[in-house]
């Protein structure tokens, strides 16, 4: 009997130890003796106490708490602060992630500090063991990622509840009915954040907007707006500074400029595009070269550093496109008016001009302010039936340019650059804004032609400005940079497709760059296609703006920047800016401003993103809506602990089988394997597997779609 009374011990001591440190991290500054902690867990008994002591003993060798004074214990942390930011899961716990550190930081549920997703936080570190992932809790929250959120109101007699639809909101926020603004039980609405008392569970709040009956297309596309902070229109100073704007030009100003008026020169856009950044020149030259001038609005000239119109531009910092319509960065005056590069208007641009043989090969570039006037407007699928049937207009001139850009894709390719042509999901609206279908973009020989020409471009102006010689000249630039892909993704990834077939190399850039184009042409118009071409571009870094450069490894190239947007990027305003100061003889200016603006620039574009996935999901759902009940064909694209992700072949809309709906089986996560087995027959439901399912449910306020497997 005695190892089974040892045995018994050892679990009493360990679960001990474990309620302990519970306490300890409850209250990780102070210090207790044993008689305190017995107490706060509850024992009495003079043999549990001695236990206690045993237990601290034991935690003490674990180097999991500390002795500070003679019989008194604390929690053991490293006295080191960190800061970062907050990333929520769904179970409460957090990460902080900071520049600080190479890991991210856990953070348990208890000690987050009321902290919200993004919330910029101090954090206290606790003593790291061997192997195990940093952890700490925060102590203090020094700023708010944002203090409003859209949700549905639930009210009661005499308070009201906005229960948030972020994902990552895990508390309601508590509305006194003073505070409800006329807000009803049911409505989607704006709640601004006033208060968090120490005790209370839930933060105290305000409706500072209420937006209608969920469901209502304009209720759910302000919902959209509102939760990702994104402005619905301008304010009045600034759509007054933008009437302010000439629409003429001077012949002043002409004269200063290089004049591309009598020169041929057109616009490739979609068909539906109204804001046209950017036209090509095209001639021949005497020598038998061609000139290829770039054209880009010239956005710089009309809004002056520091105005309203610039002050609000740096606050959006990017146009949003959402599925119905666009959030602009600049009034619609110069967005599609002053700016725009309409056909035959004249236009004031920013150019970088190409002397190139039929090699596509560049022999002389120029950079400076022109004035430019388009004689042609193709919409994409005018230029690519020119290009296919060799007539129509401009035939000779857009065949001539597309053999370049053919020549110049095959040169980045072959320098390593990497070929994500996913097809892009868009879909037919009616005059109410409801989908009637889907439908598929893909780039085509027209597409690539301008995309060519608009890397050329980028790159050009950035190696003129950073490059001296075959060094970095040192000056102050906004660069466009692309960090080699995480090595852990990258060979997750490779797992994976190694089950259809494909192969991913990590020998080196070069060959991780060709193996990961070989899978991409190979997986191509297969079922797997699209699920594939997502995991290959997670495993990918992302792409942000930086004073500090370090190449461009999607495209392979050493310097590039965003010259060629600046209707709809700022990024781009900032360049053109920086190029005129340089080419004007100026001095390198300070990097701290400007990397301040990439920085801001960089997050939000990840927010439009965000919010343009979000109208995408919205869209899908309400196409759905009428399709409950039928069967479609799908794939599954991701696979959780609570169920599987299925995108249907038809249409890319994507939703969720939950655990509970396989009727067949007891189904448990396999993380490690990318899918769900079955705990009594082992049927295995697989990343990539092929499935057939039935909608059971379209969701819009959620913005979710419920499958059941068939």
């Amino acid at each position: 009997m005695k190892p089974k009374r040892t045995n018994k011990r050892l679990k009493r001591l360990a679960k001990i130890e474990k309620a302990i440190l519970g306490v300890l991290r409850e209250d990780r500054l102070k210090q207790f003796n044993y008689k305190q902690i017995s107490s706060k867990l509850g024992i009495n008994d003079h043999t549990e106490r001695d236990m206690v002591l045993q237990a601290l003993a034991s935690l003490r060798k674990q180097d999991l708490v500390e002795e500070p004074e003679r019989g008194k214990y604390r929690y053991k942390h490293s006295d080191h602060f960190i800061t970062g930011k907050v990333d929520l899961t769904s179970k409460g716990s957090a990460y902080v992630i900071s520049e600080e550190l190479d890991q991210d930081v856990y953070i348990t549920p208890k000690a987050t500090l009321n902290a919200l997703q993004g919330d910029l936080v101090k954090v206290l570190m606790y003593a790291q063991r061997k192997n195990k992932k940093p952890e700490g809790e925060i102590v203090e929250i020094l700023e708010r990622a944002r203090t409003e959120f859209v949700g549905t109101i639930e009210l009661s007699k005499n308070y009201g509840f906005l229960v948030p639809d972020s994902r990552k909101m895990l508390v309601d926020i508590y509305i006194p009915k003073e505070h409800l603004n006329g807000a009803k039980h049911g409505q989607k609405a704006v709640a601004r954040i006033t208060d968090w008392p120490p005790k209370a569970s839930s933060p105290f709040g305000e409706i500072t907007e209420v937006l209608g009956n969920p469901g209502d297309h304009e209720v759910e596309i302000h919902s959209i707006l509102a939760e990702f902070g994104l402005p619905r229109e301008f304010s009045k100073e600034v759509e007054l500074e933008a009437e302010s704007i000439p629409d003429q030009i001077s012949a002043e100003e002409i004269k200063k400029r290089r004049d591309f008026r009598e020169i041929l020169t057109f616009t490739i856009d979609p068909a539906d595009a109204k804001d046209f950044d950017d036209a090509i020149s095209f001639q021949k030259l005497e020598n038998g070269n061609y000139e290829v001038g770039v054209h880009i609005a010239d956005v710089s000239h009309y809004i002056l550093e520091n105005s309203t119109l610039d002050k609000e531009a740096v606050e959006r910092a990017t146009s949003v496109y959402l599925v119905d319509r666009v959030v602009p960065m600049l009034p619609e005056k110069l967005s599609n008016g002053v700016c725009s590069l309409r056909p035959h208007e004249e236009k004031l641009c920013f150019s970088a001009v190409f002397e190139m043989n039929s090699n596509a090969e560049v022999l002389n570039s120029w950079f400076g302010r022109t004035v430019i006037y388009s004689d042609h407007r193709f919409a994409y699928e005018d230029a690519q039936a020119v290009i296919e049937s060799k007539e129509g207009p401009l035939a000779e001139e857009i065949n001539i340019l597309n053999d370049m850009a053919l020549k110049m894709r095959a040169d980045r390719m072959q320098h390593g650059a990497l070929a994500f042509d996913r097809a892009e999901v868009k879909f037919h609206l009616d005059e109410n804004n409801n989908p009637t279908g889907v439908y598929f973009k893909e780039s085509k020989e027209a597409n690539h032609l301008i995309e060519e020409f608009m890397l050329l471009a980028n790159r050009s102006v950035a190696e003129f400005i950073g490059k001296k010689g075959n060094k970095p000249s040192g000056k102050t630039f906004v660069y466009r940079i692309h960090d080699d892909p995480d090595p852990d993704k990258l060979r997750d990834l490779g797992t994976f497709v190694k089950q259809f077939g494909y192969e991913v190399s990590y020998t080196n850039s070069r060959a991780i760059s060709n193996s990961l184009n070989k899978m991409l042409n190979q997986v191509k118009g297969k079922p797997e296609d699209n699920m594939i071409s997502k995991l290959a571009i997670r495993s990918m870094a992302k792409a942000i703006y930086s004073t500090d450069n370090i190449g461009h490894y999607g495209l392979s190239f050493e310097y590039y920047t965003h010259f060629t947007s600046p209707i709809r990027r700022y990024p781009d305003v900032m360049v053109h800016r920086l190029l005129q100061h340089y080419l004007d003889g100026g001095q390198s200016p300070s990097k701290d401003h400007y990397e301040m603006l990439c920085e801001h620039s960089s997050d939000r574009e990840r927010v439009a993103t965000e919010a343009e996935r979000e109208s995408v999901k919205y869209m899908q759902v309400k196409f759905m809506e009428d399709k409950v009940g039928e069967t479609f064909m799908g794939t599954i694209s991701g696979v959780t602990e609570w169920g599987i992700f299925v995108e249907l072949r038809d249409n890319h809309c994507e939703g969720m089988i939950r655990i509970r709906d396989f009727k067949d089986d007891y189904y448990v996560f396999d993380e490690a394997n990318f899918c769900i087995v079955g705990d009594r027959y082992g049927k295995v439901f697989q990343l990539g597997d092929n499935i057939a399912i039935q909608v059971k449910n379209a969701d819009l306020e959620k913005k979710q779609l419920d499958f059941v497997p068939v």
